[in-house]
């Protein structure tokens, strides 16, 4: 490996100055070394030959970086997603937002904003800052291939980047049914202000990142209690559920959509993830057919 070989220059008579004294370049014993490098001047000489490599790969005379896979070969691998809901504690956590009650019009705008809530962190798999930063004038329809109106949802994400996230039929109904609720047209209208989230009691204002967490964690609460009048069965899932935060529904998303075989590439769009590995930059797919599949394979079922 080159380090190694910045370390010991070997054959010394070939790479190493006798004696480490300086001649000039055009001297016959000129070497270019003077002896071993120090862990510094590796380091540099490693960043200065990746600068260079990189520039080819942009310049297009390399294919890729040698570098950058030698990095990356000496990185720990992730560690496996475990802050996620299983399939049946997912079930109880939508159990107990149906047992919500609705009986007054402000228990009823209650229930509706926690199932839309609860909706778009699973459906688009959204941060909360995505959430309470956004607008529902970011939904917007177009036709695909086919001819079909298909909805969408900009996303501004981390790194204020932009992606759209498949707005599918399951999402824009439970959509619907919250604007209903608070008096709105059913479809909101291009550029239109009006928070993805808002406070009960119809103001006209995003709810703080700190609130949505709340509202969240207080149906996790429920249902743990909901778990535990089961049985002493239930202690450990109902520990599990106490556990979980909004960014949960997150990994939830994301984990239930890879066990559905949601193409990994709709998975990373969907998420707005940077790749799933270094070579993932080179993958593509349709944003019409990664509609097409979340709509199909990934549903809340109410």
């Amino acid at each position: 490996m080159y380090q190694h070989f910045l370390k010991d220059p070997q054959p010394a008579q070939r790479w190493v100055l006798p004696n480490g004294r300086k001649v000039a370049r055009a001297h016959i014993d000129w070497r270019p070394f003077a002896g071993p490098l120090s862990p510094s001047s590796i380091r540099q000489a490693v960043v200065i030959l990746n600068a260079m490599f990189s520039w080819l790969v942009t310049a297009g005379y390399l294919a890729g970086n040698p570098l950058s896979l030698s990095r990356q070969r000496n990185r720990r691998s992730q560690p496996r997603i475990t802050r996620y809901l299983e399939d049946d504690l997912w079930q109880e956590v939508k159990l107990t937002i149906d047992r919500m009650p609705r009986e007054t019009g402000r228990e009823r705008e209650h229930y509706f904003r926690t199932r839309w809530m609860f909706s778009l962190l699973y459906l688009c798999g959204l941060r909360i800052s995505e959430v309470v930063c956004n607008q529902m004038g970011s939904f917007f329809c177009r036709r695909d291939n086919e001819g079909e109106e298909r909805w969408w949802l900009e996303v501004l994400g981390k790194g204020d980047k932009l992606r759209i996230v498949p707005a599918t039929n399951e999402l824009m109904v439970e959509l619907s049914r919250y604007r209903r609720e608070l008096g709105m047209a059913p479809f909101p209208l291009p550029h239109e202000a009006t928070p993805l989230l808002l406070p009960i009691g119809g103001k006209h204002r995003e709810l703080t990142r700190s609130a949505v967490h709340e509202l969240v964690k207080a149906v996790f609460e429920k249902t743990a209690v909901w778990i535990k009048q089961q049985g002493p069965e239930g202690e450990s899932k109902a520990e599990r559920v106490m556990q979980a935060s909004a960014h949960w529904l997150r990994h939830t998303a994301g984990s239930h959509m890879a066990n559905k075989a949601v193409d990994l590439r709709h998975v990373r769009d969907n998420l707005g993830h940077e790749s799933l590995t270094t070579t993932s930059g080179y993958l593509h797919s349709s944003d019409d057919e990664r509609h097409r599949e979340t709509e199909e394979k990934h549903k809340i079922d109410w």
